[in-house]
């Protein structure tokens, strides 16, 4: 009979960087959606209708968080994020759609608001934005392109078996790296709401 192999964190952890390498151009697709699209929020005024309605989800998104806590607004900023990587991952079953629907978005309101709080404040609040943006995009971007991958490679011959094998690796990616990346960027985003 054939020994179950013992679960070895450090293995699951070096192998899910490998299937990062594997992955790349679809993360690195992203990335570059991502930064055209926060270009065109920051250069190109939307409509009325579109702005009026990004300006309010903010001001809800405001109005929520007001009162919090580190603690609270910490716990609120991880989770929010976490649900918007799995879905991420989990959406991009459908054709890869949602996770480049997504990614545009996000690039978009970025822009836009970066546009809004630079006109207010000089381009200087944007340095505010690199501390755990560096650790919130980048997890965002690989849940993304791991999204756009279980998407686009359904249409494989042998897809059956590598859509099981790329989404039980994508959640392994999920939970030893992009977890992580967004606990740091929480804590981060926290104490920079919370006490500057």
């Amino acid at each position: 009979m054939k020994k179950k192999k013992k679960f070895s964190l450090k293995e699951n952890y070096l192998f899910s960087w490998d299937y990062l390498g594997e992955s790349k151009n679809y993360i690195y697709s992203m990335i570059v959606i991502f930064i055209l699209f926060a270009i065109l929020g920051f250069f190109v005024s939307p409509p009325e209708i579109v702005s009026s309605k990004i300006l309010n989800y903010l001001q809800e998104l405001l109005s929520k968080t007001s009162g919090f806590g580190f603690l609270d607004i910490t716990s609120f900023i991880f989770l929010n994020n976490l649900k918007s990587s799995f879905f991420g991952i989990f959406f991009g079953i459908f054709f890869g759609i949602f996770p480049i629907i997504s990614s545009a978005g996000n690039g978009y309101i970025l822009g836009f608001v970066s546009l809004m709080s630079s006109s207010q404040e000089g381009l200087f609040v944007l340095w505010r934005l690199i501390p755990h943006g560096i650790f919130e995009l980048t997890a965002v971007f690989i849940s993304l392109g791991m999204g756009v991958k279980l998407g686009f490679e359904i249409f494989r011959k042998d897809s059956s078996k590598m859509f099981k094998e790329n989404l039980k690796n994508s959640l392994r990616v999920f939970l030893l790296i992009v977890l992580p990346l967004l606990f740091i960027a929480a804590i981060i985003e926290g104490i920079l709401i919370s006490f500057f």
